[in-house]
């Protein structure tokens, strides 16, 4: 069996969010196709919290190759998938390395300037979206780059899809405790709207504490580090699913809320077009709230078209043959 090394922070492994589940879902896709998925992180100067000096992103990841480095040499592993721009040097070593992003250099996110310079000596990646392969030869002019989406369980969304469970006040927010997420926009809405029940979920542990700098009203109901089968359940509780980020390089929640036939309000901002369904309404800070209200009020428990369309576009069956088909290529090098 090939092996194939995935390269992330050690936080990333340890948390209940995006990369975790991605890495989790390449791992198995990798075992179907042949591919043994090697997990691969540096132990020392990571921090349990981010933006800490000297330790995590870019800047952190520098000093932490020789482990790295180890790691992959101990594993005689020849291709490498890393998913943090600090770790493109990796490319002076291991000549097959592609980087796979979980962020990326917009202005719109914390430390996109730190983020730059790494870019710049990028020459593969795999990204999630059409967006962000523009992204790549607009600024960087890369365009050696595969698009395959992170997909959703299937299994989960059949098991639990359940119109008769769906609270009409319900609605969703998925995300962390970070000024690019806007947190305090969706408490805003809750303390406007009492009526509506609003249920916000955080891929970690650690934002348990940071939450308590705000003021939650009565009608929030904070939830931390769930499992996926609980985010599918609390998915299908809930009418509405609402994303207020600034940027995103995916939004896995978003197209998980489509397959759950969940009525979807996102961001206006061009990295979200892949979101495109019948009930997926687009909007900003000026009329979010009432596209939230008018979701909640419309008189479709569900939408069938976006179930549809998710599954058309972001199934797991979706990103297993877009795997298969970069496989065969990256591994024949």
């Amino acid at each position: 069996m090939k092996k194939v090394g995935l390269v992330m922070r050690k936080i990333q492994f340890a948390e209940s969010q995006g990369p975790r589940v991605f890495a989790d879902r390449l791992k198995q896709i990798g075992m179907e196709l042949g591919v043994d998925i090697v997990f691969i992180s540096p132990e020392r100067h990571v921090s349990s919290h981010d933006w800490i000096p000297g330790y995590e992103h870019e800047k952190g990841d520098l000093v932490n190759y020789d482990i790295v480095l180890d790691q992959i040499h101990a594993q005689q592993i020849d291709h490498v998938i890393y998913t943090v721009s600090g770790f493109t040097y990796l490319k002076m070593f291991i000549k097959n390395s592609v980087l796979f992003p979980h962020s990326f250099p917009d202005p719109a996110l914390t430390g996109y300037e730190m983020m730059k310079p790494f870019y710049q000596m990028v020459d593969k990646a795999v990204v999630q979206t059409e967006f962000l392969k523009r992204e790549f030869a607009r600024h960087y002019g890369v365009t050696d780059v595969d698009v395959i989406p992170i997909g959703f369980s299937e299994k989960l969304a059949e098991q639990h899809f359940d119109p008769a469970q769906i609270i009409d006040n319900r609605i969703l927010w998925i995300g962390r405790d970070e000024e690019n997420r806007r947190p305090d926009l969706v408490l805003e809405y809750a303390r406007q709207n009492p009526d509506k029940d609003v249920v916000m979920v955080f891929g970690g542990e650690r934002y348990r504490e940071s939450m308590k700098k705000y003021n939650i009203p009565h009608n929030v109901n904070l939830q931390f580090a769930l499992s996926q089968s609980d985010i599918f359940t609390l998915m299908n509780s809930s009418k509405v699913y609402w994303s207020c980020s600034k940027f995103d390089t995916f939004a896995m929640p978003l197209t998980e809320a489509l397959a759950m036939g969940k009525i979807v309000v996102k961001p206006e901002h061009p990295c979200y077009d892949h979101i495109s369904s019948k009930h997926a309404f687009s909007g900003n800070e000026q009329n979010w709230f009432e596209l939230v209200n008018m979701a909640a009020a419309s008189p479709h428990k569900f939408s069938n078209d976006n179930r549809d369309y998710a599954f058309e576009k972001f199934s797991s069956h979706v990103m297993k043959e877009g795997y298969r088909k970069f496989f065969d290529t990256w591994l024949s090098h």
